[in-house]
């Protein structure tokens, strides 16, 4: 009869808790988190505690995974409307009060200055995602308006900073899950074709709409430079087209084999800008090459199918579209950094996930990745 009343060891039960990560997801953040501690070694070599305090928000973010992979699902959905609630408050306050650097009002004085734009990368999916699960089985026209709403606001509010990288990973992240929702293609094809004509306009009309004294409508002057100088940054080299060209060439004098680790002549010589942060991908394809480059591109192609496959897998509306949203969120990080960096897009400040330089960014994909870890962990305890 004693072994009946027998106490758990310790062991027994914390196994739960660190027994609960998805291996795999895990295993892509570790070799992703090393390239990217690799690369801030090389390319912080002279920024003070760049390579220490990068250390120190890769930790930080693997707390906030092992933390938030804890909470159910459920208690995320009660999170939800709060936190988006909250996120468009503090957006309005930053556009009241907020404090200004470098000509744009991105943050506020709370005690501590907070970037509440970082909020939305988060609460923009949490928020459709429990939409879409109250609207579950009686999805109407309607209710996809309201979802577009709903990303629209924060979305203006985010621009009118302005600050163009954040609000496109708001509005990507929100409208990844109104498309994984039931999103109709044929809405969704008109608006592929409209952006494919805009853009060909663009390209054929470059040389009259670059003028300086044309204006484009609904942007401001410095974001039609970036436009225009993506276009031809030549005819500005040594200003406004000098962040492309630099990072062209150091991306193209990497070769195949690249020059090899610390060897990165663009990188020690200074020529790359915001080397540690934004253009920390030119930085990784001098030193390591197109070889490592790819091998860096199937790391991010693995996270994020692993994504897609604990969201086919989740067992409720809420899971799967929160899941979906955050791993192509990933893609979107990834493929605005790589593009801006090589020159296919214009330059508009999104770091490289787990890579860049940055404590709120580094944050922010933590909860990300926790929250796939606690879907992930759900459907286990479902099956079993």
């Amino acid at each position: 009869m004693s072994a009946v009343f027998d106490m758990p060891s310790p062991w027994q039960r914390l196994r739960p808790v660190f027994t609960g990560f998805d291996g795999p997801l895990l295993v892509a953040l570790l070799l992703l988190g090393a390239a990217g501690l690799l690369t801030m070694y090389s390319a912080g070599f002279d920024a003070g505690t760049r390579f220490v305090d990068h250390g120190r928000n890769m930790l930080l973010a693997l707390g906030v995974v092992f933390v938030v992979a804890q909470i159910s699902p459920q208690t995320m959905m009660k999170f939800a409307l709060p936190l988006y609630t909250v996120g468009i408050a503090l957006l309005v306050a930053v556009a009241v009060t907020g404090v200004t650097k470098k000509g744009a009002t991105r943050w506020l004085n709370v005690g501590v200055v907070i970037q509440p734009s970082e909020i939305m990368k988060i609460a923009m999916p949490l928020m459709l995602a429990w939409w879409f699960q109250r609207r579950e089985g009686q999805l109407r026209a309607p209710d996809f308006l309201i979802a577009l709403l709903l990303v629209a606001v924060p979305v203006a509010l985010i621009v009118k900073q302005p600050d163009l990288g954040t609000a496109i990973l708001v509005l990507s992240a929100g409208l990844y899950v109104i498309f994984f929702a039931g999103l109709s293609w044929k809405l969704i094809i008109p608006v592929l074709v409209v952006g494919a004509v805009a853009v060909t306009a663009i390209v054929v009309s470059e040389d009259h709409i670059c003028q300086p004294d044309v204006k484009w409508p609904m942007m401001r002057d410095y974001q039609k430079n970036r436009v225009c100088t993506l276009l031809d940054p030549t005819t500005d080299p040594l200003g406004k087209g000098f962040h492309i060209i630099q990072g062209m060439i150091a991306i193209g004098s990497g070769g195949v084999q690249g020059k090899g680790f610390m060897k990165g002549t663009q990188t020690h010589l200074e020529f790359i800008p915001e080397r540690t942060t934004d253009f920390i991908f030119a930085a990784f394809s001098e030193e390591f090459g197109l070889v490592g480059c790819g091998c860096l591109v199937l790391g991010f192609i693995f996270l994020i199918f692993r994504g897609l496959m604990i969201a086919a897998e989740a067992p409720t509306v809420f899971t799967r579209l929160l899941a979906g949203a955050i791993s192509l969120s990933w893609f979107t990080y990834a493929f605005v950094n790589m593009g801006m960096v090589s020159g296919i897009l214009p330059v508009v400040g999104v770091p490289l996930p787990f890579i860049s330089y940055g404590g709120t960014a580094m944050v922010t994909l933590g909860l990300g990745l926790g929250m796939l870890m606690s879907i992930a962990k759900s459907r286990r305890l479902i099956q079993s």
